[in-house]
């Protein structure tokens, strides 16, 4: 196989589902609190469903990092130079915002706590900092970050066993599932982690999931991007099944939280488990097919703002939180069963979204080194380079050996 590889098909949508999911983890996180100080508010069934319906944030990046990885690298010799240059990229712009992160909210964390006063001891608190920092609790939000660098350690060797063995290939989604709910059995009956959801193996099915559709593009593409009316018969009674499959799951996923919440009802938790495994499986594909029909649409007032909130997705995910923090800490000290508390929580997920997307679209632009602390810089914010005559007529030879990565 020839080391100088056909570059492959971008493809300008998966900006918009790096948005929708964004989306979905802010709504979420903004929310938090209000699920349990509003309780008695009128408006609690709407705070419950923005809380457990966009649940889908999390999972959906998960099986978004896995599509573009095996899209970007199933077809590649998996060589030594790959695999170095694949690490080298992951430990600068994975790995060391995570760490730059960990210590930023470490110290946040202490502040919210009250620890941070004349008798704080660093040296006494480093244990407790590098501990989390191994399970990825130094805030709420860093586990998806320590999730994703547990997958891309893992992924030469996933790439080499899908590259082996055609088996794997055709039944890797039930492999997902069955490895998944094998782990949480195990974990449920016998091994009982408290930090399970910091552990790959619990989101494992999206990962196969995702690395299926990429190794299989080609067989999904027109369903996933063709409109209603373009669409075959098959291909619609395939999507009638998607959306109606998800908005039941995502609808029984909301109620059973809302029941168990406001009117204490208990349920076995492998039903939570279910549930939310199903809505956001299902909302992966939903947001694929969805992102893909929107750009297609191009209606700029929408697709532009979302594609660039795409590009910044990784870094609003990081920020986020300090933003949330700071906005809260402003509480007007409104009484949750009020109207304009509703307002005020719904306020925090806007202003998080703006003011991220700000700061870490200017930083992306006219900061040196802002990618040691956000990751890799988008394309669209990096400064063009400056061509030479020589430069212009490399143009299709160097644009034939760069690939699309995340």
């Amino acid at each position: 196989m020839s080391t100088t590889l056909n570059k492959k098909e971008r493809l300008p949508h998966l900006d918009i589902f790096r948005a929708m999911a964004i989306l979905g983890v802010l709504h979420v996180h903004a929310t938090s609190f209000a699920t349990v100080a509003a309780v008695d508010s009128r408006f609690y069934y709407i705070i419950n469903f923005l809380n457990i319906f966009f649940k889908y944030g999390t999972p959906s990046f998960i099986f978004l990092s896995s599509f573009v990885l095996f899209y970007n690298y199933y077809d590649r010799p998996l060589t030594k130079d790959l695999i170095k240059n694949f690490y080298k990229r992951r430990l600068l712009y994975i790995l060391l915002p995570y760490l730059l992160f960990s210590i930023i909210y470490f110290f946040v964390r202490m502040y919210q706590n009250g620890l941070l006063n004349s008798s704080f001891n660093l040296w006494e608190k480093l244990p407790i900092f590098f501990e989390r920092l191994w399970v990825g609790q130094n805030y709420t939000h860093l586990y998806f970050v320590f999730i994703s660098l547990q997958f891309y350690i893992l992924f030469p060797i996933f790439l080499k066993l899908f590259k082996s063995s055609r088996f794997l290939v055709r039944w890797a989604v039930p492999i997902g599932f069955l490895l998944q709910w094998g782990f949480i059995l195990y974990n449920k009956f016998e091994l009982q982690y408290q930090y399970k959801g910091s552990l790959a193996i619990s989101y494992i099915a999206y990962y196969f999931l995702g690395a299926y559709l990429a190794m299989h593009y080609d067989k999904f593409k027109a369903w996933l991007s063709n409109n209603w009316k373009k669409q075959t018969s098959r291909q619609r009674v395939g999507t009638v099944v998607l959306w109606v499959g998800w908005l039941a799951m995502a609808l029984s996923h909301v109620q059973i939280w809302y029941n168990q919440r406001l009117h204490g009802t208990s349920y076995n938790s492998l039903l939570y488990e279910l549930l939310w495994n199903m809505h956001t499986i299902f909302s992966a594909l939903v947001l694929m097919q969805l992102a893909s029909w929107l750009y297609q649409k191009n209606w700029k007032v929408i697709v532009k703002p979302l594609t660039r909130i795409g590009e910044l997705s990784f870094a609003i995910y990081l920020v986020h939180p300090l933003w949330l923090f700071l906005y809260r800490e402003l509480d007007p000290k409104l009484n949750p069963v009020t109207d304009d508390y509703l307002i005020w929580i719904y306020g925090g997920m806007v202003s998080a979204l703006i003011v991220s997307a700000l700061v870490v679209q200017f930083l992306f632009r006219w900061i040196p080194g802002s990618w040691m602390l956000l990751g890799s810089v988008p394309r669209s914010l990096k400064p063009a380079p400056k061509k030479t005559s020589s430069d212009q007529k490399d143009t299709v030879a160097g644009d034939s050996k760069k690939s699309v990565d995340l």
